[in-house]
């Protein structure tokens, strides 16, 4: 998974999934699995990067290739994708309006999905809380 916007004309954005192809020292070769650009060939460079701590006295400049192993997304890394099988592991509710909701809507079909909730304990439960802000929906009319 790519983890910041390398150009994002050609959908190479933080986020996008890829399979890797080919690894050379300074570049990856990869095929990208979601998004307009589906299918298409990738060329992911090496890249400098620097902390901004403007507290250092001393410059660090550390090159590497702007990706992450991905077994696992968040569920805002996931928003906007669509996928064949989504686990979705919850150890406490979902803390945000609207976040339970995006977890269980990547999927495809209901088949594609499994839902993992713990209770107290650790003890597995079939229910959780929905966080909805009945607020938002106040000035609705």
């Amino acid at each position: 998974m790519l983890m910041r916007n390398i150009d994002v004309a050609r959908g190479l954005c933080n986020g996008t999934r890829l399979i890797v192809d080919k690894l050379r020292p300074n570049l990856i070769y990869g095929k990208v699995m979601n998004g307009t650009n589906a299918g298409e060939m990738a060329y992911i460079p090496r890249m400098s990067i620097t902390p901004s701590d403007s507290g250092l006295h001393v410059k660090i400049q550390r090159r590497q290739f702007p990706v992450c192993v991905c077994f696992a997304m968040t569920i805002n890394k996931s928003q906007g994708q669509t996928l064949g099988r989504v686990g979705v592991f919850l150890p406490r509710p979902v803390f945000s309006h609207g976040q339970l909701y995006v977890a269980v809507s990547r999927v495809k079909c209901r088949e594609g999905l499994k839902i993992y909730v713990e209770g107290t304990d650790s003890l597995l439960v079939n229910e959780t809380k929905n966080v909805v802000y009945k607020e938002v929906f106040k000035n609705l009319g």
